[in-house]
């Protein structure tokens, strides 16, 4: 940062003016990418807001698209104030406001490096948003005849056949719940009520999965039930054999494809940190 006093003639200063002219235009586009990263991510959040609980989630895409916004008006500011000082009588009127300038510009800088760190930060908020609406959309699987939950399974099947994955943790979460609604048991065949007895709850658990935890590059047909039971299938050993459905868990599959997109952002919010850095030193 420049601290001793510079004289220029007036076609240096002119030439200083268009440079950073150009400079804060520059950091306007920068802006627009702040807030269009943002406003992806927050859209990326939204598509999955069924599988994570209501907290702070959004805490990092609101940060960069008022960030974004706030950038494209001081730079837009401050490039009518360079556009200015080639005029003498124009630059007169905005002395009061360039010290009060200077001090939101860093602000907002510092708001930029903010953003970038959020991006690194967030990981353990999200990774309990999506432990605890994983948790609750598996729970509500079966209930496709109750408003407001009747959407879950599609989305419960469209996630784990997009994302190649099975369960909250795992596989075996589909173990510890009733999956299968009620309406399709028959409750006249003794294997069922045999199973409903044997549950402290009154819960028809299973050692299977839905189908959409199936790995259609299996070169054998998709084992949804008894997983865990050698006997029942033919040429199966289930401590040895790769299973042929999905085992990583969801929420580890989500937790990496967010993980990953805000990597990118932070790493491109940085860049823009020090590109603002670099030019209001300039200034």
């Amino acid at each position: 940062m420049a601290v001793l006093k510079v004289k220029f003639t007036k076609t240096k200063r002119d030439k200083l003016a268009q440079i950073l002219w150009i400079l804060n235009w520059v950091s306007v586009v920068s802006g627009i990418i702040l807030f269009s990263l943002g406003l992806l991510l927050k859209i990326e959040i939204k598509k999955r807001n069924e599988v994570m609980a209501k907290g702070d989630i959004n805490s990092v895409p609101n940060v960069l698209i008022s960030v974004g916004v706030i950038a494209c008006i001081i730079n837009f500011l401050g490039g009518k104030i360079c556009y200015d000082c080639s005029d003498v009588n124009k630059f007169s009127r905005w002395k009061l406001v360039m010290l009060p300038y200077i001090v939101c510009t860093f602000c907002f800088t510092f708001c930029i490096l903010v953003g970038a760190l959020m991006c690194y930060t967030m990981r353990n908020e999200l990774e309990e948003s999506l432990y605890l609406g994983l948790r609750d959309a598996i729970k509500f699987y079966k209930d496709t005849d109750i408003p407001g939950r009747c959407f879950l399974k599609k989305t419960v099947d469209m996630l784990q056949i997009g994302f190649q994955c099975c369960g909250n943790n795992g596989f075996r979460d589909w173990f510890k719940i009733q999956w299968v609604s009620a309406r399709y048991l028959n409750m006249a065949s003794k294997e069922v009520l045999d199973r409903l007895k044997s549950n402290v709850d009154g819960k028809f658990l299973v050692d299977g999965v839905p189908f959409s935890c199936c790995n259609p590059s299996s070169p054998r047909p998709c084992i949804q039930y008894q997983l865990t039971n050698n006997s029942a299938h033919y040429n199966y050993d289930f401590l040895t054999e790769e299973l042929n459905i999905w085992v990583k868990g969801c929420r580890e599959a989500l937790l990496d494809y967010y993980t990953a997109i805000m990597r990118y952002i932070g790493i491109a919010a940085l860049l823009i940190w020090l590109f603002e850095v670099s030019l209001k030193n300039g200034l």
